[in-house]
This record gives structure tokens, C-alpha cells and sequence, in this order.
């Protein structure tokens, strides 16, 4: 690549949008970062303003390609990564959307996806896409729109189009003139057929949606337009789009069968890269694309934690017990444990393995003598009580136990909670340099489609290791915790 050239990343995620430029070697050049509000109109609604978030997109594609341009330096492709299932319906004329995005921890269609469950539709629905039937979901989020948000009629007179956030990106930078999903977005609707990367006709008669409606299929690297001459980057190509944790296992190198990767977000995502292969998960864990490149789809299993960097947000915004999120790690250590107290954050219901919808958060075991120390570490120990839940349930369905995890995301930084995982897990806690590899998932996608790298496996070369966390902790001490966790867990799903 010449060096007066680099890769440009746009990691749309649930609470803000960061554009990242990246060096050849991964290293990173620079980023910005803009935060959206969140909305929570009712009980168990979370919403986003796709305007606003388009904005964001607009202000830090800004901010990053005009310092970049004063360096001398310019884009020489854009990759683009996001938040997986929330859905956002949108004009096909202007683009603007038509109504506030529902994100993928909305729970309001819970009980329509009940009634179908009663009816029997889970099985075919699990058969179909390797999912669940669950608000999680975009299927139920789009059938909402269309019939209580009242958009069924200017869909069906092609007015109004859906699509996941990096279509509805796309769609805003080209100037609409490219409606495409990519086929990790895709795979995550309920409406997608695992086995052949197209929409399902069966499902989308299920939910009544007209495929009309949706943007094409494609695969996670191509010519996907390029960024609008009214634009920030204007003419540059975009070659990549990809899921944040399909995008943060390709950033973590886990393209071999077998690997793990776990990201720590604002929810917490294993994922387990198991190849050509869709092993059957009797344990309610997800079979998902992990990526396509040629054609060819690769898959992964996949458990999802709705809550993990919530907890910290919980405590700095909702309790007051710290200022910034990186004090949880100070305070957690200020106590030698959490003197028998429990956190269950099922802010917006539990998912794998226990996909509970409607359940709600708890702290369990409180005393007079319990303090924000206490509380603040028992929420940090729930996220890795939860990657231990659902680790136990990959080894139950795969029958191979990891023998290291690679881990990414704003909760990774925290020393802290990596060591408490690695003694909770048994298992090597393997950090990469740079946390920020979903971004750089999606900048060495489109680096592969533009001859960076003559391949993926060229590509995943450039991953480097800050440190490991080796497990410590004595077995009694760590049973001990695990047995408090389940009775604390089993309280609240009784």
C-alpha cells in the first residue's frame, strides 16, 4: 500500500459511531468518536434516531479524513461494521428514516414472538436461519413497523425500504444508489437461510414481509459504491461490511475452526469459528455466518450476553457509584471480595443460554454491611459469570473444551475483570495490542478486496498479543463463586 495511503473504518455501534483510519500494519492512525442518545420511549423499547446516528456518522467520517488530509494522507478504501440487528426504515427518495430505528435489546415484540411460539414456529424458524425466536432479532422489529408503526402501505407502493444499519449506512453514503445487507447482517434478521446466505420465502411469508422491501444479499467484501461527492471522503470506495462480531472474530484472527473470540461491549459476544460447517446446538446457543468472501459460507456459533459494558454504564449513570467507567476497575479491587453479593443484569432480559426475555436485573444477597465496592465488583463478576454460562454450553455442544479465548472490546482494558475470567474459566485470557479489532475487522476486509493482501490469511498475519491472563484462583474458591452465582441466577428465572 503507498505509504501516503490508509484504510478507513466505520464501526457503528449501539451507543456511538467511530471512524478509525488504520496504517498497513494495523496500527492505528487516528479516530473519532460521536455518542447518540439512547431513547426508552416504554418498559423494555430501546430506540435509536437514525438521523441522529447518521449525523455522527457525518461528523467523525469528518474529523478523521480532514486530519488525515492535512497530513498529506488519503483513504484508500472503507470498511464498515455495526451493531447487528437493529432495524431502521428509511425513504427511498431522500434516504431520511421514517421512524426512530428499534435496536436489538427492544424487547416490545416479546409477546408476538410468544404467540408464534406456541404455534409451533420455533422449530422451523431454529431450522431455517440457526436462530431462536426471539425479539432480538430484526424479523419482529420489521413486522412491527410495518403494521403498529403504520408503514405497511408505503412499503408496499415501494416508498419505504429496511435494512440493518450498514445498509441503511450505505444506502446514506452512495446517495441511494445501492440497497444491499451484507450476509453476517443478513444472517441475523430470523428472515435469512443459514444454508444458502438468500432470503427465505417461507419466512418472509411468516412475518409478512415482501422481499421488495429488503436490500440484496451480498458477500462481506465488494463493490459496494463509493462515498457521495457531497460527502466527508468523497470517492472513496467501500469495499467491506460486516457485523461488529463476525468483524471483531476476523480482527482477532479466529478464522480456523476451533478459535474463540469474546467481545466486551455494551453486550458481551462469544463466538466460536466452526468453518464450512452448522453444528447443531442443543443448548440454546446461535449458528450464525461468520463470513463469505468468494461465495463461500463460513459459519460460527454464537452465544450473546445482552448486558456486559450496561453494568458499567448501570453504575456511572443510573447510581453515581463511579464518575467514568475505568474506575470500576479500582474500586472492584478495593475489596478483597464481594462479601457474598450477586448481580444478575438482565436490564434487558437474559440471553444465551437462558433467552429470557422478560426477565429483570437483580442484586442478590445484600447485608447492612454491603457498600458500592461490593456492588460495583459483583457487577463486573456477573459478565464473566455470564461468558462462563456460556462457555459451559459451547463445551456441551461441541464436546471441546478451549484452550484459550481471545478477548476485545472497552470491558477488555479492565486487568482486573480479564484475570477474574481466566480463573473463572480455567482457560488462558489472550489480549490483542489493540482492543479496537472489530474496527480493524472491517479495515482489513476492505484491504483484502483492494490487493493490501493478496488474502484473509495475509491479512490476519498482522494481529499482535499485549498480554495473557493466566488462570490462578483454587478450586474450592472458584466453585464456591460459581455455586453463589447460581443460586442468585436461579432466584430470578424461577
Amino acid at each position: 500500500m503507498p505509504h501516503d495511503r490508509y484504510l478507513l473504518s466505520l464501526d457503528q455501534g449501539t451507543t456511538s459511531t467511530r471512524v478509525f483510519a488504520f496504517a498497513v500494519d494495523g496500527s492505528l492512525l487516528d479516530s473519532e468518536q460521536v455518542k447518540f442518545e439512547q431513547h426508552y420511549p416504554e418498559l423494555g423499547w430501546v430506540e435509536h434516531d437514525a438521523e441522529e446516528i447518521w449525523q455522527s456518522c457525518l461528523t467523525a467520517l469528518n474529523a478523521v479524513t480532514e486530519r488525515q488530509a492535512a497530513e498529506g494522507l488519503s483513504a484508500l478504501s472503507l470498511g464498515i461494521t455495526n451493531q447487528r440487528e437493529t432495524i431502521v426504515a428509511f425513504e427511498r427518495s431522500s434516504g431520511k428514516p421514517v421512524a426512530n430505528a428499534i435496536v436489538w435489546q427492544d424487547r416490545r415484540t416479546a409477546a408476538a414472538c410468544e404467540a408464534m411460539r406456541a404455534e409451533g414456529k420455533e422449530q422451523l424458524i431454529t431450522d431455517i436461519t440457526g436462530l431462536l425466536l426471539d425479539p432480538y432479532f430484526s424479523a419482529s422489529k420489521i413486522k412491527w413497523l410495518l403494521d403498529e408503526g403504520g408503514l405497511r402501505k408505503r412499503a408496499e407502493a415501494g416508498d419505504v425500504a429496511f435494512g440493518t444499519m450498514e445498509s441503511y449506512i450505505i444506502y446514506r453514503l452512495t446517495g441511494g444508489r445501492c440497497h444491499i445487507t451484507d450476509v453476517t447482517n443478513a444472517s441475523r434478521t430470523m428472515l435469512c437461510d443459514l444454508r444458502d446466505g438468500e432470503w427465505d420465502q417461507t419466512l418472509l411469508q411468516l412475518f409478512d414481509i415482501s422481499e421488495s422491501m429488503l436490500p440484496n444479499i451480498v458477500n462481506n467484501i465488494g463493490d459496494f459504491g463509493e462515498i457521495d461527492d457531497s460527502l466527508p471522503g468523497a470517492g472513496t470506495p467501500i469495499n467491506a461490511a460486516i457485523g461488529d462480531q463476525q468483524s471483531a472474530s476476523i480482527g482477532q484472527g479466529c478464522i480456523q475452526p476451533g478459535m474463540v473470540k469474546s467481545t466486551y461491549g455494551t453486550g458481551c459476544f462469544v463466538m466460536q469459528n466452526t468453518g464450512t460447517s452448522i453444528p447443531k446446538s442443543n443448548h440454546r446457543l446461535l449458528n450464525t455466518v461468520a463470513y463469505s468472501l468468494n461465495g463461500e459460507l463460513n459459519y460460527a456459533l454464537e452465544g450473546s450476553i445482552f448486558n456486559a459494558g450496561t453494568v458499567t454504564q448501570f453504575f456511572r449513570d443510573q447510581m453515581g457509584f463511579i464518575n467514568e467507567a475505568s474506575e470500576s476497575e479500582a474500586l472492584a479491587r478495593s475489596v478483597d471480595n464481594s462479601d457474598g453479593v450477586y448481580m444478575v443484569p438482565a436490564f434487558t432480559g437474559l440471553g444465551a443460554p437462558h433467552w429470557k426475555p422478560d426477565a429483570r436485573g437483580i442484586i442478590y444477597g445484600l447485608t447492612r454491611n454491603s457498600n458500592k465496592a461490593h456492588i460495583v465488583r459483583a457487577g463486573l463478576e456477573a459478565v464473566a459469570f455470564q461468558t462462563h454460562d456460556l462457555m459451559s454450553a459451547f463445551v456441551a455442544d461441541s464436546g471441546i473444551p478451549p484452550y484459550i479465548m481471545r478477548v476485545d472490546g472497552g470491558m477488555a482494558s479492565n486487568n482486573w475483570l480479564m484475570q477474574f475470567l481466566a480463573d473463572l474459566l480455567q482457560v488462558e485470557i489472550e489480549r490483542p495490542r489493540s482492543v479496537e479489532t472489530t474496527a480493524w475487522g472491517a479495515a482489513l476486509l476492505a484491504g483484502v478486496y483492494c490487493g493490501v493482501w493478496p488474502d484473509l490469511e495475509s491479512g490476519i498475519a498482522t494481529w499482535q498479543k499485549d498480554r495473557n491472563f493466566t488462570p490462578s484462583m483454587d478450586k474450592d474458591n472458584r466453585d464456591a463463586l460459581i455455586d453463589g452465582w447460581q443460586v442468585a441466577l436461579q432466584s430470578l428465572l424461577k
